[in-house]
């Protein structure tokens, strides 16, 4: 295993731990004595993926992963949410059990799996693997996102989609609760609302 740190291509195993996805490895580099961690997944089978133009291609989770980031940049999503969902992707694909899979096939589970954490990012990535040939498809694809939506949403009183930002017991009992007004060097009161 190759250090991150000095690049030396030797280093040896400090600790090594199950994790959820594979085994957890802590190194220490030979050569500049750093500790870096090392994670390590066991591959079952190499699934290849069948191109639209007749290709084979071997799975690379690298390119699966870039993928769903670029749907991804700059959209509120927790930590660690893009790679959970790979992770969740190549489960389902293992499921699946065959060693080959369109790249159709494999579109249409990505796309579900971003339709269901952030519409925006299913959007991006239908735009693009669908390849809309005119404003209408893309129009299309908005609405029924849109339709879907309202569809699984409960009903809202005021119809927003925003939660409120404080109780209306905080907003009504004031914001000082009891506390004296601030009052500015110049003997100026401050307003607190």
């Amino acid at each position: 295993m190759r250090c991150p740190y000095c690049y030396y291509a030797e280093s040896k195993v400090i600790d090594s731990r199950d994790a959820p996805d594979g085994i957890r490895r802590r190194r220490e580099c030979i050569k500049c004595g750093l500790r870096f961690t090392t994670y390590e997944r066991i591959q079952a089978t190499s699934l290849m993926i069948a191109k639209r133009d007749g290709r084979r291609e071997e799975y690379q989770r690298e390119k699966l992963t870039s993928s769903i980031q670029k749907a991804c940049v700059k959209r509120p999503l927790p930590t660690g949410t893009i790679d959970k969902l790979v992770e969740d992707i190549e489960a389902q694909l293992q499921d699946i059990g065959k060693s080959e899979i369109t790249s159709a096939g494999l579109g249409e589970i990505i796309i579900e799996k971003l339709r269901a954490i952030d519409p925006v990012a299913y959007i991006r990535f239908a735009s693009v693997y669908r390849d809309f040939a005119d404003v209408e498809s893309f129009k299309e694809a908005v609405e029924a996102l849109e339709k879907s939506k309202r569809d699984n949403q409960p009903e809202n009183k005021d119809n927003s989609p925003q939660l409120p930002l404080i109780k209306e017991e905080i907003k009504s009992s004031g914001r000082t609760r009891g506390r004296k007004p601030r009052v500015m060097p110049q003997g100026i009161p401050m307003d607190l609302s």
